[in-house]
């Protein structure tokens, strides 16, 4: 073992920021080189709950919680090496109930006895976050030579492993924050379909700052989109703010202009420097037609795709919200008839760029009268099918659609 350098043999552990990837890929460094068998136990970093992984395993929950009396809890606890024998005998012995929490690994580990158990702490940032339990046959056991040699590559695997934890944790606290600025689900309403399409920019972990909101009851109904300058925390913070801003100012007046005075003074109180865009609707739906009160801040106004084909373009405007204070905007009203929908778009609609060029509000005016008394979600899923096309996979913005239509 002295001849492969720790290095070497564990070189290929940072090319993965795949938490689960990064674990089997040290369980295949570690058999049959370091041992016979092996399973590796990390703590989650949002519970504390110690996860297992095996060979060719996903993640398994500690069946039995590593207790302070555990030697699997004491290395936890203090980063330190333990050597455990296995006796020989029938059913699992002692130190692999002691170092391995999991009925069906212990099993396996227990087929080795009698056998040597090793656990080496996972101790990065000054803090043990897991520990590599290698398992030999006590005919070939661990010297002081390989005991060391298999401390080095948990030292030089904990870094690995912690980015991998940390770039997993970012990622479910992005997903978290992200689907809190979307309803959970949209509502039926009476009357009119409502559908929605929201798709995170590719690949990238920035939480965007693009929301939607439906909220209402009976035949009254408040539908807003919205979109914050900038990416990241700061930005799905003042994102939540505007959609909570929104709802509250609802409840007590539904008039989209007096909101959207609501809106832009609470935000530009705050004194944040970023600002944002919103169209807000408000829609009362009857059998045979829904009359839509419309005023924006700052934003591209809907599209209203007629059932014959028709596209209008309502005329109005409106000032971005947070930038100025007590501002009052333009409101008007119209009418959606049985089969006409109407479209709220993301401002990454329209500046999706593709080759020297972006797709643009005519691109899309070209393609929705072929969607004419097209379901909502049918429109949605067209508008979002043809931006991906056109950027023909360059990176992107957020895309987020909202679209009802009038008519059951």
């Amino acid at each position: 073992m002295a001849q492969v350098q720790v290095p070497e043999l564990t070189g290929s552990l940072t090319s993965s920021l795949n938490l689960r990837r990064t674990a089997l890929r040290l369980l295949d460094l570690a058999v049959p080189r370091l041992a016979d068998w092996a399973v590796l136990a990390l703590s989650d970093l949002g519970t504390g709950d110690v996860v297992l992984y095996g060979e060719r395993r996903e993640g398994l929950p500690a069946e039995h919680p590593p207790g302070h009396g555990s030697a699997l809890g004491r290395v936890l606890r203090s980063g330190r090496t333990e050597l455990l024998h296995v006796t020989p005998g029938p059913g699992p012995a002692d130190a692999l109930t002691s170092m391995i929490p999991h009925d069906g690994l212990q099993a396996e580990a227990a087929a080795l006895r009698p056998a040597e158990v090793l656990g080496l702490g996972i101790t990065a940032r000054g803090t043990t976050i897991g520990v590599l339990v290698l398992v030999r046959g006590a005919e070939r056991g661990f010297s002081e030579e390989d005991v060391a040699f298999a401390e080095g590559v948990a030292r030089r695997s904990a870094l690995a492993l912690d980015s991998a934890r940390l770039y997993e944790e970012r990622r479910r606290v992005a997903a978290t924050l992200q689907a809190s600025l979307r309803p959970p689900e949209l509502p039926e309403i009476p009357h009119a379909r409502l559908a929605a399409s929201y798709r995170p920019a590719a690949e990238h972990l920035d939480i965007g700052g693009d929301f939607y909101d439906a909220h209402g009851q009976g035949d009254d109904w408040l539908l807003a989109l919205g979109d914050v300058s900038g990416k990241g925390v700061e930005a799905a913070v003042l994102t939540g703010r505007a959609r909570q801003s929104i709802r509250t100012a609802g409840y007590f007046d539904r008039n989209p202009a007096r909101i959207l005075s609501a809106l832009n003074n609470v935000l530009h109180r705050a004194g944040d420097d970023r600002f944002i865009t919103v169209v807000c609707a408000r829609l009362r739906p009857g059998p045979e037609s829904a009359h839509v009160q419309l005023a924006v801040a700052g934003h591209p106004p809907p599209l209203v795709l007629r059932a014959n084909g028709t596209l209008e373009t309502p005329e109005v405007r409106g000032t971005i919200a947070g930038v100025l204070e007590d501002l009052w905007y333009h409101q008007i009203e119209f009418r959606l008839c049985h089969g006409d929908t109407m479209l709220m778009v993301a401002n990454g609609v329209f500046e999706a760029r593709g080759a020297g060029s972006c797709y643009g509000m005519e691109r899309l005016e070209a393609l929705l009268p072929g969607y004419a008394g097209a379901a909502p979600g049918v429109v949605c899923e067209a508008v979002e099918r043809d931006v991906l096309e056109f950027l023909g996979g360059r990176p992107r913005e957020d895309l987020a659609l909202l679209a009802v239509t009038c008519g059951r």
